[in-house]
């Protein structure tokens, strides 16, 4: 027999049992004078056995009660008074009375095992549900506002929630804890006592039972990182599983606050291992690339203090020229080096403006053509070429250690080309050489903080091989990402490298999104 469920209101106002005694007392009727007296008390013992489906205990024992004693007016001889006259009719009554009884007992005990039931499989859904969230959430934190929900769903009453945003939060801070509900002081507190306890608090728990409300602590492993307010909870709860239940789906989300926590603070620690690792590196690889550049300038100005009127004009020239070469040297070693540690930082801003290629690459050219070997550089803008949205310090640095890079490891009567087009939605800013090449194995290799290229890209010198530490091509990647671009590298067709630096054009009336408008 299907059980319908629990869900309208109290038996004495529900219209469906009555709507079936009314049918029942209408067939009795009806048949009065077909059916005999036997078969009469069956329709009646089925009117009472449907009625109690929806009829409260109480209300249906009452109701069939009476529904015997109207049997009795009605329908058992002499009718229309409420004697019996023969001993089988007061045991007929007798028996319905009693069998409708057992009957409204039994359908009413089924119904409320089938009300425990699908109250059971409710929470059971609710638990699968809010745990599916948890797992997929990348910040539990931000699910307050749902576990605020699922509970109230599940209390149909007031709640609160407060949950802490660290592993060291206090829950007196209001700048650590998120507060989702309104709670009074004595409320704030009583919270503030369960997330510090670990324990939860109120009427059947052992600690402050006197308390109207309930506290359930949000509970992870070994630490509490927030509590749930249930208002009113000990003037409400019927169901003695109902408040395990709510532990639990608060020890779900304190499980996924804490998971969240040790994996960000594991990540953070990795973060630091790394930029530490990567800090000893670059310092390591300054102090010996310094070595060099610092002896040469050394001992150019140690010549030219100590022995200058020794040297000849011509000689004093070279002296000078090799520590600006030096220095210039270290001026780029450095501006990488810093440019590297700026870049990787989170949350970056350029300064960008709309700039013209042809400017900036006159600017780079400018420099370049003041190296020894800067003559070999040929540079071409295509006409009309669109402004571009970017950093024009940054982007200059790019290409001038690109030229670097292209002049170091190229021969000395060959050409390099610095170029710049237009490419679909992109501009394309290309450095070409025609050096021995990059093997494709090292294609991605060479972007990477200290890597110098295999050994088929040889420099043109001892002294050449031993620049640089290894952080111009990386340092060219990132500016292109921090730009929204990509740097690439692909070999040419009758030998050599060319990079090609991809940077995403825009309208002139496009909105600079926020925290990337010029200074």
């Amino acid at each position: 027999m299907h059980i319908p469920p629990n869900t309208t209101a109290p038996g004495w106002r529900s219209a469906w049992p009555w709507l079936t005694w009314g049918v029942g007392w209408a067939l009795m009727l009806g048949l009065d004078s077909v059916l005999d007296l036997a078969n009469l008390a069956m329709v009646l013992m089925l009117t009472s056995a449907v009625a109690s489906l929806w009829l409260a205990g109480g209300v249906s024992a009452l109701a069939s009660a009476a529904a015997v004693v109207g049997f009795n007016w009605a329908f058992v001889p002499p009718r229309f008074t409420f004697t019996v006259d023969l001993h089988q009719h007061a045991l007929l009554l007798l028996a319905m009375l009693v069998v409708n009884w057992i009957i409204s007992g039994l359908v009413i005990r089924q119904r409320r095992v089938a009300d425990a039931a699908r109250q059971v499989a409710e929470r059971e859904t609710r638990l699968r549900t809010w745990g599916d969230t948890l797992r997929d959430a990348a910040d539990p934190a931000a699910h307050a506002s749902a576990l605020h929900d699922v509970l109230a769903d599940a209390t149909h009453g007031p709640v609160a929630v407060v949950v802490l945003r660290g592993l060291d939060a206090q829950p007196e801070e209001d700048a650590s804890t998120l507060r989702v509900g309104d709670v009074s002081d004595e409320q704030r507190a009583g919270l503030a006592l369960c997330i510090r306890d670990g324990h939860p608090m109120g009427v059947g728990t052992g600690r402050y039972g006197e308390l109207p409300d309930a506290y359930l602590p949000l509970r992870g492993r070994g630490v509490t990182l927030g509590a749930a307010l249930l208002v009113g909870l000990a003037t409400r709860e019927a169901d003695p599983a109902l408040r395990p239940h709510l532990q639990a789906l608060c020890d779900q989300m304190g499980s996924a606050l804490h998971r969240s926590l040790i994996v960000a603070r594991e990540q953070q620690a990795r973060e630091q291992a790394q930029l530490q690792a990567t800090r000893n590196a670059l310092l390591a690889a300054i102090s010996h690339d310094y070595r060099t550049p610092l002896a040469t300038i050394m001992g150019a100005a140690s010549a030219l203090h100590d022995q200058a009127d020794k040297l000849d004009a011509d000689q004093r020239r070279r002296l000078a020229g090799g520590i600006v070469e030096e220095t210039e040297r270290l001026s780029r070693l450095t501006n990488n080096t810093l440019q590297l540690a700026r870049l990787d930082a989170p949350s970056v801003q350029l300064r960008r403006d709309w700039e013209s290629a042809e400017e900036i690459v006159g600017a780079v050219l400018r420099r370049a053509r003041r190296r020894p070997d800067g003559a070999r550089v040929k540079a071409w803008v295509e006409p009309e070429m669109p402004l571009l949205w970017c950093d024009a310090l940054l982007v200059s640095q790019l290409l001038e250690n690109l030229l670097d890079n292209a002049l170091k490891y190229s021969p000395a009567e060959s050409a390099v080309e610095l170029q710049v087009r237009h490419q679909g939605p992109d501009a394309l800013l290309c450095v070409c050489d025609r050096g021995p090449g990059i093997a494709p194995a090292w294609h991605e290799r060479v972007f990477e903080v200290f890597q110098r290229g295999d050994e088929r890209r040889h420099a043109r010198s001892v002294e050449a091989q031993r620049q640089g530490a290894g952080v111009g091509l990386a340092v060219c990647r990132a500016i292109a990402r921090a730009h929204g671009g990509e740097l690439r590298l692909h070999a040419r067709a009758h030998g050599g490298c060319c990079f090609e630096c991809a940077l995403p054009l825009r309208e002139l009336t496009d909105t600079p999104p926020p925290g990337d408008e010029a200074p």
